[in-house]
Formats: structure tokens, C-alpha cells, sequence
């Protein structure tokens, strides 16, 4: 039950971030170009973080999907440390946290079932 609920929210987590980046709002661009991106990087991030999601959800690609999810909080952790804009990394830590949890539920599961 606990690694359903994780996954359920690693999907619904990397889902809405990914939407939300690859609308690509003038904020979200500007954000981007403020930490030395091309204005166009927020549709790649947004399309990255949708097939986490996916990933995810597939039960053959699902570590596939928590490894890449991992590495874009990685990203995301970094990019914001160096520009020191700290109130960032309060999300980046409740994303990592759940992936962590669907990642030991999964190892502990030993197999998932498709949701």
C-alpha cells in the first residue's frame, strides 16, 4: 500500500512540475535565463520531468523513471545552490524525499503491480 501511494505521488509530483515547466510561462523563462539557461530549456525540463512520470508508472521502466527523477532534482539542487536562491530547495527536498520512499518501497515490494 505505502509503495502504491508513493509512486502515486511521484507521478502526480513530476506530472504537474513537468506540465507546469513545459507550458513555459514568461516567469518560468525568465527563471530559466536567470540561471544561465536558454529560455527555451524550461519545455526540455518540463518534457524530462513528464516522462519521469511515466516512467514511473510503467512497472518495467519504473527504477529507469526514479533514476532519471533523481538526477533532475540532482540538477535542480545544484542549479539553485549556486545561485543561492535557497527557498527552492524546500520542493527539491519533498520531491527527493518521495522519491527516496517509492525507491525503498520498491526495492522492499520486490515487484511492483501496475497501478
Amino acid at each position: 500500500m505505502l509503495h502504491t501511494i508513493s509512486i502515486l505521488l511521484v507521478v502526480a509530483a513530476f506530472l504537474g512540475a513537468g506540465l507546469f515547466n513545459a507550458v513555459g510561462m514568461a516567469a518560468t523563462q525568465s527563471g530559466f535565463v536567470r540561471w544561465g539557461y536558454p529560455r527555451w530549456w524550461c519545455h526540455v525540463t518540463g518534457g524530462l520531468e513528464i516522462a519521469v512520470a511515466i516512467l514511473v508508472a510503467v512497472p518495467i521502466t519504473h527504477e529507469a523513471g526514479l533514476v532519471l527523477g533523481a538526477i533532475i532534482i540532482a540538477a535542480a539542487a545544484l542549479t539553485v545552490l549556486r545561485h543561492r536562491e535557497l527557498f527552492h530547495l524546500v520542493p527539491l527536498a519533498l520531491f527527493a524525499a518521495v522519491l527516496a520512499l517509492a525507491g525503498a518501497t520498491s526495492s522492499m515490494a520486490g515487484t511492483f503491480t501496475a497501478l
